[in-house]
């Protein structure tokens, strides 16, 4: 891990305690068709765990849910920011990433549950980003 890349991870762990080193060397297993497509992409959870499984359910092998507001969305280009509830900087996102809703809901202030990724370029990103039920 170079030294732009480690100040990163720092930096991300500030906001998210929770956070692990990534290891220094691959791990020995085989990857899926589906792990070197998600790889691919660049962004989001590169873990085994299925897309439908919450994050109660993966809690403690994995990033946990965040809830925000989008600030801004630009539609034609399908990217946008988000600001988390717990304060701290704003979050880029990709409609790619969007795994539940419309995407033409996606307003300044609609509520978005999330968890915390890098994208391909190592910055921190939304994924697996999810428009959040209406409060009752």
């Amino acid at each position: 891990m170079n030294a732009r890349a480690r100040r990163l991870f720092e930096e991300a762990r500030k906001k998210n305690p929770d956070l692990n080193m990534p290891s220094e060397t691959a791990p020995d297993t085989e990857l899926s068709e589906e792990d070197l497509a998600l790889i691919k992409q660049g962004v989001g959870d590169k873990s085994s765990r299925s897309a439908g499984q919450s994050a109660a359910e993966g809690a403690g092998d994995g990033p946990r849910e965040q809830i925000g507001s989008v600030v801004t969305y630009f539609e034609a280009k399908g990217f946008g920011f988000l600001r988390p509830d717990d304060g701290g900087r704003d979050v880029f996102f990709h409609v790619s990433r969007l795994t539940e809703g419309d995407p033409t809901t996606l307003k300044p202030g609609t509520r978005l549950l999330y968890e915390l990724g890098m994208d391909r370029t190592g910055k921190l990103a939304a994924s697996s980003v999810r428009i959040a039920p209406p409060a009752e």
